[in-house]
């Protein structure tokens, strides 16, 4: 039995079929901006992501041509807690890997990538994009520091290369190109392959057995926050767990009798 979803979200298009979710940010009208209201439906699909044993791969993607996003509405905003202590980052909302959700995402990147959107890639596991995608960060340009999302991306590219989109805003424009050579993305194709490109990868995910992919995303990722000695040693705890559950055509490890001398 294929599990039903609610479909009838405001600013994003949510479908689940042969185990990939499909997220579509759905606000072409403002170059896809997010606001309180689609933080609000991320967090309630991540939920869905992480929970349905269903969806063993995602995709996110989106509409129109401008733009994938420019980050956060500037005319509506988002709700901001008046005690600053107590205020959340759109990545609490926007971040997969922040709500738990191992099941491997794929970005689907075309047109203007500002600001806020790079929430998105700072925790996907795979990023492509089209030909006319063009990456950068306004903040400075806007008076305002640049600082989480900057932060986020040294795990994806070197250190000189984040200070420059951080640092000269509007003014420091990756292409598409560049952001290939500097690994920013894995892969540049023509816009009208962009979707099918993204299908295709997440299909041949979601035909892997699901612990042992989703072991992966979570190791490498738990993996960043640690000493290269505990990276070393934490992430056998997966392989432990994991792959004599999954793992198919091997043999099981020959029988040897310790003794402790």
């Amino acid at each position: 039995m294929t599990p039903s979803y609610k479909t009838a979200y405001e600013t994003v298009l949510f479908d689940v079929a042969d185990h990939i979710a499909t997220i579509t940010l759905n606000r072409p009208e403002v170059m896809n901006c997010f606001n309180q209201q689609m933080l609000d439906e991320f967090s309630e699909i991540w939920r869905i992501c992480r929970h349905e044993d269903d969806i063993h791969a995602v995709v996110l993607r989106a509409a129109g041509e401008r733009a994938f996003s420019t980050g956060v509405d500037r005319k509506l905003g988002r709700f901001r807690h008046p005690n600053p202590l107590s205020e959340d980052d759109p990545g609490f909302w926007l971040g997969a890997k922040q709500n738990r959700v191992w099941k491997p995402l794929i970005l689907a990147i075309h047109g203007l990538f500002a600001g806020g959107a790079f929430y998105w890639l700072n925790e996907c596991d795979v990023a492509i994009c089209s030909e006319d995608a063009t990456f950068f960060d306004p903040h400075t340009t806007y008076g305002m520091a640049s600082a989480l999302e900057p932060a986020a991306l040294l795990r994806r590219i070197p250190f000189g290369e984040v200070m420059r989109i951080a640092l000269f805003g509007n003014e420091e424009r990756l292409s598409a190109a560049r952001a290939l050579s500097i690994g920013l993305v894995t892969e540049v194709m023509p816009r009208e392959q962009l979707w099918d490109r993204a299908h295709t990868l997440a299909a041949r995910l979601a035909e892997k057995p699901p612990l042992a992919v989703q072991g992966t995303v979570k190791a490498v990722w738990d993996s960043l926050s640690m000493t290269i000695e505990a990276s070393r040693s934490v992430p056998l705890m997966y392989t432990q767990l994991i792959n004599e559950k999954t793992k198919l055509g091997f043999a099981s490890g020959a029988e040897r009798t310790w003794e402790i001398r």
